[in-house]
Parts: C-alpha cells; structure tokens; sequence
C-alpha cells in the first residue's frame, strides 16, 4: 500500500464550488495538473511557471486568472519605471492589468463566468496573454523593442503564491494549461532570475 501522504490533492465535489469544479475539469482536459492551495486557489503549471486560479462563487461567478514574479533588482531599483511600465502595459494591452507590490509583479485577468461561458477558451486565453503581458513588461521595463529579449515572457524569478510560498523556477513562456513548450530561457538574459 502507497504512503497516504503521496495521495492527491482531491479537490472538493463540484457542487460545492461549482466553477472551481469546471476550471479543473478543464485543466485536467488541457493535460496539466492542478492542484488547490491552501487559500483554495487553483495552481497549475504553464511553460513551467505557476499560474493561479482564483474563483468568486455567487450569482456572478468571476475567475481571476493570476501570474506572480519577483522583478529583478536592476528593475525594482526605479519604483517610477516600475509604475510607468506598469500604466503603459495595461493601456496597451485588453483584458489583462499589472501591478507591483514588494517587488513581485502580478499580471492578472478577470473574467465573469455565466454557466454558457466558454471556459476552456477563456482559461486559455487568460494564461497566453497573461505569459504574453510579462514579456511585454519586462522588454518595456528595460526598454528593449519587442522580441529583444530573446524569449517570451522573461520578468525575473516567479515570486510568492498566493500563500507565501515560493513558487516553482521556469521562465515564462506562451502556452496553454497544459504548459506545451515554447521556448525555455537562457541563463544570463537580462531580467532573468538566477
């Protein structure tokens, strides 16, 4: 018999938390596999960076889909920058908003989820242009023209889960849930972590 503590990570039956149900259904469709952290968000992985799921229940349903990375100190040391980059990437970008807090860059979407919502395309566009918004970031912040640096998505370490927690390495990338392969980093880039 395995050891009961490797078991899974069950989620709750879907009744409970309905659109938290569908969201992993169709995590799990897409190939990756999510699990709930401790604040009941749902964590999966996507070009091997970790991107959170948070789910409101209620009449009106509302998903934020959310990256966190810790920016680079040759970034963070210019908190005017950091705010301009900011501002331009959220005017310049639909459907995705920035923010800084402690040095970790949040790019978040958000979404209100009727149950006619197509929800597997909105879980995967959610994660392209949120991975898509960090690269987008991180070539501004560093005034680089686009495709510069090299690889899609790069913006320092991943920074703090929704919990505190360290989150997994990885550059970010452009793919779906199920994290299909694009284009991994190289060590040294600007801007990377590590």
């Amino acid at each position: 018999m395995s050891d009961p503590t490797s078991l899974p990570n069950f989620p709750p039956p879907a009744n409970e938390h309905p659109l938290r149900g569908r969201v992993l259904d169709v995590l799990v469709d897409a190939g990756a596999q999510p699990n709930i952290d401790g604040d009941g968000d749902v964590a999966y992985q996507a070009n091997d960076q970790t991107i959170f799921i948070r789910v409101t229940e209620g009449e009106l349903p509302v998903m934020r889909v959310f990256g966190q990375w810790t920016l680079p100190d040759e970034i963070a040391a210019d908190p005017e920058k950091v705010a301009a980059t900011c501002n331009e990437v959220n005017l310049s970008l639909n459907c995705v908003k920035t923010g800084v807090a402690n040095n970790t860059l949040v790019v978040t979407s958000e979404h209100i989820v009727t149950p006619q919502a197509d929800l597997n395309t909105l879980v995967q566009v959610s994660t392209s242009i949120i991975l898509s918004a960090v690269q987008l970031w991180h070539e501004r912040a560093l005034g680089l023209e686009p495709g510069q640096s090299g690889q899609a998505g790069q913006a320092g370490e991943p920074g703090p889960d929704a919990g505190g927690a360290p989150e997994a390495n990885g550059q970010p990338g452009q793919a779906g849930p199920g994290g299909q392969p694009g284009q991994p980093g190289e060590p040294g880039q600007p801007g990377q972590g590590s």
